[in-house]
Parts: structure tokens; sequence; C-alpha cells
């Protein structure tokens, strides 16, 4: 990406920086959030397809809020060099 170009959504947010940062982020807060709250039920056996769909979220959105975080932040930087260039 070009200083001048506006930073896009899906390439920042599956660029090997931002995956590199974010999905270690996601895969240790979907754990800790699946043992937590789906720990037991796994733990006896009873996981059900609902289950295994909570888990899957548990996932997802710390990995959601993680990149969009990085890229809120990429997207400032790129707000600020403009400005920079601008003034």
């Amino acid at each position: 990406m070009s200083h001048d170009q506006a930073p896009r959504l899906l390439a920042t947010v599956f660029s090997a920086a931002s995956l590199s940062r974010c999905v270690p982020i996601a895969l240790l807060v979907g754990t800790l959030l699946s043992l937590v709250n789906q720990g037991a039920v796994i733990a006896s056996g009873d996981a059900t397809a609902a289950t295994w769909l909570r888990v899957l979220f548990n996932y997802l959105v710390p990995f959601c809020v993680s990149s969009a975080g990085f890229f809120s932040c990429r997207r400032a930087a790129w707000r600020a060099g403009r400005a920079r260039r601008a003034g």
C-alpha cells in the first residue's frame, strides 16, 4: 500500500502483519473463553453442534475485535500522514 492510498479493510485484516498479531490473540482469548464457558460440557462428552458453534464464535469474536483495532490503527496512521503532507 502506498502512503497516499487509504488502507483497504480486507487487505489490511488479512495481511501478514495483521494476522501475526491478531491470530495469537484470538487463539489465547478463544481458548480461555471456551474453557470457561463450554469446558464442562465438552469434558463430559455432551457437546452438541450448538456447543461447537459457540466455541467457533469464541475464536471469531476476539479475532474480529483485534483486527478492527489493527485496521483502526493503520487508518489513523494513514490519516495523520496525509494531514502532515497536506499541512
